[in-house]
């Protein structure tokens, strides 16, 4: 089998393909986290992003691989969630402006594409690590350009894409040491892998002519050479065009209803109703198909393909209030596409005339400048406890966040284009939110003034909106801002999921874990000894200001034992206790000088 170009048609089945493999092993990615902590969330972060940019290729099917990599950009770019989301649609983002002319590329033009992509990844991220994923796609993209001159057969070229993938993600523990030292490849890398071995799933499945494909009419063994490619998207629910060689029957359509939504874990439900993921797929099967389920502590989203819509939402009610309620009915798009009788796709008038760099969305509207606050702020939380607090500081717009659940670049453009003010600062809280939080000021550069302060931990974007005043300048509050995340002490307790030695630090499972900032430096059997450990390795002069938030699984009685032995041990500290309610996070600790 050889194949000497890609169009659209085979680069949408080659994604599918791709986030499908993603999805079903996003788990094992999550579990190469390096921590062995409960909330690993790089597999989760790339399956929503890919889930994104899925969405948009299926409705907005082209045969022009340009256009489709121009489609799938702006899902992945608006869908990033997470440092390895980010990357990913990075590295798509390049690839999609490289191929932005063509509605066909050869080997050598798919590897440019892939190395475009590279160079901007590597150009978002202001300190590349190498031994990430950032190292993965590297070494791919550099072997496709050399293999690229020797072999004009794209899926050749994918067999040795995928292997010299594979080659660097086992080399990451020798460029990252914290890799080798836990026993574990690169998770963001792992998931890069798990895609492109979905690619070559779907090149291979294909049969296609040894001669090229040009840019002209197709003729019949052009198109039966994509006929799997085009089922494979039928499949999944793609709006591809109708042709004598694709027509299926309406009727023929048994789950009719494409739906999509999300379950508020937090609102409504049955205090009865404990969740079970296995239990509640069993149950959307019962009438439904193209299941895929994505749950966390706060949050569930969900897409089915079923015959019972009603079903499926009181099913839902159960676990919360549903929220972003997509449903299609497929028979419907069948029938329009008969209608219209074309044998390939029209291309949509927004990309009759795409230029290299892809299109962003439109910034919202906004009002004069006289009618604008002069500051807006937005603020990444996780636990109610925490939001109180933030919106108690100012904050205009909190975005439910954390480990788990972390917000895409779209949450943040949406939550901008709530504030109506002269200048927005976001605190993403999270190290892992960072680079979606300034992916989304990129998106709206020149249209709204959005400065990012880089807080890596709810204290330390406490301490930020705590030591703003409105009375100065931007300047001015902006130094301050940072000079308050620089000086906050951050620790937080949770309890490990494996075992593992890391700085010399031997951790069993079940054992409570202290961080402080990105290291664990304490680990215990019974959470109070956890946090005193913890707590002893923060405090230096004795007379700092401690803060200690308490989360979903604190307790009173040790939350009381731990303020009286810190008024007994460091008796010149200043000690406040706050509500949080976070989860899976006993306590968040916030030690200032």
């Amino acid at each position: 089998m050889s194949k000497r170009s890609l169009n659209g048609t085979e680069f949408t089945a080659m994604v599918l393909a791709g986030a499908e493999q993603l999805q079903l092993h996003a788990e094992h990615v999550n579990a190469l986290n390096v921590f062995p902590v409960p909330d690993g969330d790089t597999g989760t972060n790339m399956n929503l992003t890919m889930t994104a940019g899925v969405a948009e290729l299926k409705s907005k099917y082209s045969e022009s691989i340009g256009h489709s990599a121009g489609v799938l950009s702006k899902g992945l770019l608006m869908g990033a969630r997470g440092n390895s989301g980010v990357i990913l649609s990075q590295l798509f983002r390049g690839f999609s402006r490289y191929s932005a002319s063509f509605n066909e590329l050869n080997s050598s033009q798919f590897a440019a594409a892939l190395q475009t992509g590279v160079d901007a990844a590597y150009k978002a991220v202001v300190k590349p690590v190498e031994g990430t994923i950032l190292t993965v796609a590297k070494e791919a993209a550099k072997h496709a350009v050399y293999y690229s001159r020797r072999s004009t057969d794209i899926v050749e070229l994918m067999e040795q894409v995928l292997a010299k993938a594979k080659e660097a993600l086992s080399h990451t523990p020798e460029l990252l040491p914290v890799l080798k030292q836990v026993g574990v490849v690169d998770s963001g890398g792992q998931g890069l892998v798990y895609i492109y071995e979905g690619f070559l799933r779907a090149l291979k499945n294909e049969d296609r002519s040894e001669s090229p494909v040009t840019s002209s009419a197709r003729t019949e063994e052009q198109t039966k050479a994509s006929a799997s490619a085009l089922a494979t998207l039928e499949h999944a629910g793609v709006q591809v065009p109708t042709s004598a060689q694709s027509k299926i029957s309406t009727e023929d359509i048994e789950f009719l209803y494409d739906m999509e939504f999300f379950i508020n874990r937090q609102l409504g439900g049955s205090p009865a109703a404990e969740f079970n993921e296995d239990k509640f797929r069993n149950s959307l099967a019962v009438n439904g198909d193209s299941i895929i389920v994505i749950a966390d502590d706060e949050t569930i989203k969900v897409h089915v393909h079923s015959k019972a819509p009603g079903e499926v939402l009181n099913l839902a009610l159960l676990y919360g209030e549903i929220t972003q309620i997509h449903i299609l009915n497929m028979r419907e798009q069948h029938r329009d596409l008969l209608t219209t009788g074309m044998d390939i796709a029209p291309m949509p008038e927004l990309f009759a005339d795409i230029p290299a760099e892809e299109k962003t969305p439109e910034a919202p509207a906004v009002p004069p400048a006289d009618e604008l606050a002069p500051y807006g702020f937005i603020a990444v939380s996780s636990g109610e406890g925490i939001s109180n607090i933030f919106k108690s500081l100012g904050v205009d717009v909190v975005l439910s966040g954390g480990q788990t659940m972390n917000p895409s670049t779209e949450d943040f453009v949406n939550a901008i284009s709530t504030i109506s003010a002269q200048q927005i600062f976001i605190l993403p809280n999270n190290s892992n939110i960072v680079l979606a939080a300034q992916q989304a000021r990129e998106l709206l550069e020149g249209e709204r003034n959005v400065t990012v302060i880089p807080s890596k931990t709810i204290p330390q974007g406490m301490a930020a909106a705590f030591e703003f005043q409105e009375d100065e300048s931007i300047e001015t509050n902006t130094e301050n801002m940072l000079e308050a995340v620089s000086r906050v002490q951050s620790g937080q307790v949770t309890y490990a999921v494996r075992d593992t030695l890391i700085d010399g630090l031997e951790i069993k499972a079940g054992e409570f874990i202290g961080i402080q900032n990105s290291k664990i430096v304490a680990a215990a059997a019974d959470l109070k000894t956890a946090c005193q450990e913890l707590l002893e390795k923060m405090l230096h002069s004795g007379d700092e200001i401690i803060t200690l938030l308490t989360g979903e699984d604190a307790t009173e009685e040790i939350t009381e034992s731990l303020t009286g032995w810190l008024e007994e041990q460091y008796p010149d500290t200043e000690v406040e206790v706050h509500y949080g309610g976070q989860p899976i996070y006993a306590y968040l600790f916030s030690v200032e000088a």
